[in-house]
């Protein structure tokens, strides 16, 4: 394959690519991927890693799986997600290299397309997913998988993981993103509003309803509808969903006409699926159309080296920026369970820098973290998510003076999510004195 057919295959390809020999040299590369990088690519001459990561070496001498390996050791196309040196710093890229082979069948090298990740960041960004341990590359390259087409993706993870911060991430990378992205709360609703809020109503379907209202179904025409804990809807309500979910119609309450929306369905649940399929409490068949893709969310224990980089994103994004964390409170946060993930982790940043008198926060600030009770992960018995959660609060309850609404608003969920939890749990919020 000569010079000039390998240029124009590249240039064909509106994402930044480029060509390279099995010695990591740059034979082509087209204008996407000039535009990536400050660093000036010569053809012949420059090494793939030299330009995207600015090192003397391949990337897998720097701690990070080299796809170019992965083609040559499985003689197929391999992807991985890496941290690049772009000319807006340090991004992360999703790559795909193919092996390309003469007529002969042999490997002459490698065409290696990059996937801008726009929604995670490797250091602190608003707005952005941030880590870079493995288990964090490996969920954006499922997510960027899961964004490239229209299948139905089911986010599970643990209370606190970010499942709405990752289903956006979902609707941003696919091809949806300027459609609306919008969520539908499962937990608490009742039949009638379910499909007063999915459907919209006309003008007198009920006491109240003085003017027609579009449903939230109909409102995210061509974009996504996140159901945010879909283990939550009530039995009698799952063959309303599956209805829609399956047709893509509905009729709103109150109305004779029949309603097309088309829309990308994700859904989270932080609860295990199957198991309630098992006990008769879901559908079977509802679950087998939402569980397309099933996409598992890490718990914060799992990627406890991005710890770190969390509490300095959590700092610089809160009241305390002059503030830092010493290595003692870092190694502290580092070996808690953390039952409530990052949600949790983000609380007991802002309540920990709140209590510090210096500039320095210590480990005795850290007094959310309960120290005289071992965590689940500092024992020989394992104690379940639910009573790790239970526990964390029960002591919250003992010790919060304030209202209702002012917890929720510290633990960062809505005041609805915070009464089914203490409901849940049996607890009673300590009246203010």
């Amino acid at each position: 394959m000569n010079t000039s057919v390998v240029q124009s295959m590249i240039n064909a390809i509106d994402k930044p690519t480029i060509f390279i020999t099995p010695d990591y040299v740059i034979k082509a590369v087209n204008q996407a991927y000039l535009d990536t990088y400050d660093v000036d690519v010569k053809v012949g001459h420059s090494k793939c890693f030299e330009i995207s990561h600015q090192n003397p070496s391949p990337c897998d001498k720097h701690g990070e799986a080299c796809p170019l390996q992965e083609c040559v050791s499985t003689h197929r196309a391999a992807s991985v997600v890496h941290i690049h040196a772009t000319g807006k710093g340090k991004s992360y890229c999703d790559i795909l290299m193919r092996p390309v082979q003469d007529e002969d069948g042999m490997t002459i090298g490698f065409l290696e397309i990059l996937n801008k990740i726009d929604y995670a960041a490797a250091e602190s960004k608003q707005h952005k997913m941030i880590g870079k341990s493995s288990v964090f590359k490996s969920m954006l390259n499922q997510i960027n998988r899961a964004a490239q087409s229209n299948i139905a993706v089911l986010l599970q993870g643990e209370t606190g993981t970010g499942k709405e911060l990752v289903a956006q991430a979902v609707h941003q990378a696919s091809k949806r993103n300027d459609k609306p992205f919008v969520v539908i709360e499962c937990t608490g609703l009742s039949e009638n509003l379910f499909e007063s809020e999915l459907f919209g109503h006309e003008k007198g379907a009920f006491t109240g309803a003085t003017t027609s209202k579009k449903g939230l179904i109909e409102i995210a025409h061509g974009g996504t509808v996140f159901f945010d804990e879909i283990g939550d809807v009530p039995l009698n309500m799952q063959v309303k969903l599956l209805r829609l979910l399956e047709t893509q119609s509905f009729r709103a309450v109150g109305g004779l006409k029949q309603k097309h929306s088309d829309f990308r369905l994700v859904c989270a649940t932080h609860k295990n699926l199957l198991e309630l399929v098992d006990k008769g409490e879901f559908r079977r068949d509802l679950y087998y159309r939402i569980a397309g893709f099933p996409l598992h969310l890490p718990a914060l224990r799992e990627r406890k080296e991005d710890i770190p980089g969390l509490i300095k994103h959590f700092l610089k994004h809160s009241d305390y920026q002059h503030k830092t964390f010493s290595a003692g409170a870092i190694a502290r946060l580092c070996q808690y369970a953390f039952p409530g993930n990052i949600r949790e982790l983000k609380s007991v940043i802002e309540h920990a820098a709140l209590l510090a008198n210096d500039d320095v926060v210590h480990t005795s600030d850290l007094v959310m973290l309960n120290p005289q009770k071992p965590s689940a992960l500092q024992t020989n018995t394992w104690m379940s998510l639910d009573q790790a959660e239970a526990e964390y609060l029960r002591t919250v309850c003992d010790d919060f003076q304030g209202t209702p609404a002012e917890l929720a608003h510290n633990l960062k969920v809505s005041t609805r999510t915070l009464y089914r939890k203490l409901q849940q749990y049996g607890l009673k919020l300590t009246s203010p004195s």
